[in-house]
């Protein structure tokens, strides 16, 4: 080996000494001290890797100070080393929670819930509350979380944001069109003028300010379109027991405020209950009912009328309801097996003067219904009530010498009563009443010509909806019917029977036609005693209704 060449035991030599040399001035150096010695190996075999301690989280039993990442050799008391318990230790201690005896559950069924027992969850109804003998009110949905921005938006979009009603009673698009049918078409069926219509000038004006009188005006509408309706929608249905019920418990109320003791009260009572009450009568006969309901109603409105004859306010009104009152209440006379006609109906009659609106030409030009013809109707009543008593006893002559006489003086009244409409077509009709009262119940050539002059007055009316006329058609129709013997004379009235259906749609129509036919039925086949009297061939049928 020369000399250029070096000793490899040299150079370990001095390798080590340096490294000493090193480590002996790191250490010794402060921890602010700057080490500038950088040693670079030769070789990546050179090269060391510190060993850098892990460090170990803390034992749930052991020390506060950090362990070694490597585990230390546990020896028991007798020197004998015990193996350690696989696995990190904890950081944090466990802590041994106290046992809660209960915990009302929220997901519990609602019965256990509010009397704060344990529930089992049992769906859909929880054990539990079977073995107590309890209902079980079930479980709440599962609400899902929601942050508090999305629940003060559901608090805002929960307060209310509907409209109140336009008119109280008129709730939706059904009781719209009842109301619409009202306005247009049914109020002009029901006025005896077309130049003044009380309907739609007195009653619904009232009715927007009157919960209980629009339920009864939408009642008496939705009855008409029903019982005219071969299939009436069950919507329609529901409205109109809706609004029956509604406007009995309000008119009952109002009645109940109002009413004092011994009846004194009646005077008390407002125009709107009053016309409610009309409302709810004329909604009996439009409606087609059969019962007699009517009855009640105008009861009412007579004892409303007695007790307030001097404390109405409103004259207009009073004249209108008392003008319904005595038609409907006269024309049941005509009708009925039992003659309904009061002594409060003769008061109220005298004291009632024709209002100057109803002095109009065509006001009531087949039946006068307020100007004195109705006093005639009573008084022919009175005497077919005398004949029935004595045909029921078989009596050959069925009248006296008195109802001859009752008789001729009606006539004589009739023939010097001065009409103020033309043409004179009501004392006509009130003219046959009376001679189908007094007269045999068989053709004659008395009942053509008095019949063949009904017809001619038929055909000089107005055959478009004309208000004046065709709103009290149905009587003098009725009274033609009973007496036209003739065959030929019957298509007439048949066809006019079917115009007045067709314009009005009131539902007591079809009922006095099919009566009309009855009787028509029973003139063919001679049944003269039958023939005669019509009011008892009504009461066979289980019916009382009113031709008006």
């Amino acid at each position: 080996m020369d000399a250029a060449t070096p000793d490899p035991a040299a150079l370990i030599r001095r390798r080590s000494t340096l490294s000493s040399s090193t480590y002996s001035t790191a250490s010794s150096s402060s921890p602010d001290a700057t080490n500038d010695v950088v040693i670079t190996p030769d070789s990546e075999d050179d090269a060391e890797t510190p060993v850098v301690p892990k460090i170990e989280e803390r034992d749930e039993d052991g020390p506060d100070e950090v362990q070694d990442a490597k585990p230390s050799t546990v020896v028991d008391a007798n020197g004998v080393p015990v193996p350690r318990k696989r696995g990190r230790p904890r950081k944090h201690p466990l802590v041994e929670q106290k046992k809660a005896s209960h915990i009302r559950s929220k997901t519990g069924c609602g019965t256990c819930r509010r009397r704060k027992k344990k529930c089992d969850e049992t769906k859909p109804s929880c054990t539990n509350c079977e073995k107590n003998n309890v209902v079980c009110d079930g479980y709440e949905p599962r609400q899902h979380w929601r942050s508090g921005k999305s629940k003060s938006l559901t608090i805002r979009s929960g307060i209310p944001t509907e409209l109140p009603m336009l008119v109280e009673g008129v709730d939706g698009t059904i009781d719209q069109m009842f109301f619409h049918y009202f306005t247009a078409q049914l109020g002009k069926v029901l006025s005896l003028t077309d130049h003044h219509n009380p309907w739609l000038e007195i009653i619904v004006p009232m009715a927007m300010g009157h919960a209980g009188l629009m339920h009864s005006v939408l009642y008496l509408s939705g009855s008409c379109l029903i019982a005219n309706e071969p299939s009436p929608k069950t919507e329609w249905e529901e409205r109109q027991e809706h609004h029956s019920s509604r406007a009995m418990r309000l008119l009952q109320d109002d009645l109940t405020q109002t009413t004092e003791p011994e009846g004194k009260g009646m005077a008390n009572i407002g125009d709107p209950s009053i016309a409610q009450t009309l409302v709810l009568c004329l909604q009996t006969v439009c409606a087609g009912d059969l019962n007699g309901t009517y009855r009640f109603h105008l009861n009412a409105m007579k004892e409303m009328l007695t007790f307030r004859a001097s404390t109405f306010p409103n004259e207009q009104l009073r004249q209108f309801i008392l003008e319904f009152l005595l038609y409907h209440d006269y024309s049941s006379a005509i009708t009925s097996q039992n003659n309904p006609l009061d002594q409060r109906s003769i008061d109220l009659m005298e004291g009632f003067k024709l209002p100057e609106f109803m002095i109009q030409p065509q006001a009531g030009t087949l039946l006068g219904v307020m100007d004195g013809l109705f006093g005639f109707i009573s008084r022919i009543r009175k005497l077919r009530d005398q004949v029935r008593v004595r045909r029921a006893r078989g009596t050959g002559h069925w009248w006296d010498v008195d109802i001859i006489d009752d008789a001729f003086a009606i006539d004589d009244a009739l023939r010097s009563w001065q009409c103020v409409h033309t043409p004179d077509s009501a004392r006509q009709c009130t003219w046959i009443y009376l001679q189908r009262t007094i007269q045999p119940s068989q053709p004659s050539a008395m009942f053509k010509h008095a019949v063949d002059q009904g017809l001619e007055y038929l055909r000089a009316l107005p055959q478009t909806a004309d208000g004046s006329t065709q709103s009290i058609l149905l009587m003098p129709l009725f009274l033609l019917g009973c007496a036209a013997f003739e065959p030929a004379q019957r298509p007439e009235i048949s066809e006019a029977f079917q115009r007045l259906q067709n314009w009005s749609s009131l539902g007591n129509i079809r009922y006095a036609r099919q009566i009309v036919e009855e009787v028509w039925q029973m003139m063919d086949e001679g049944r003269e005693a039958e023939t005669w009297d019509w009011e008892t061939i009504i009461a066979k049928h289980g019916w009382d209704f009113l031709i008006t």
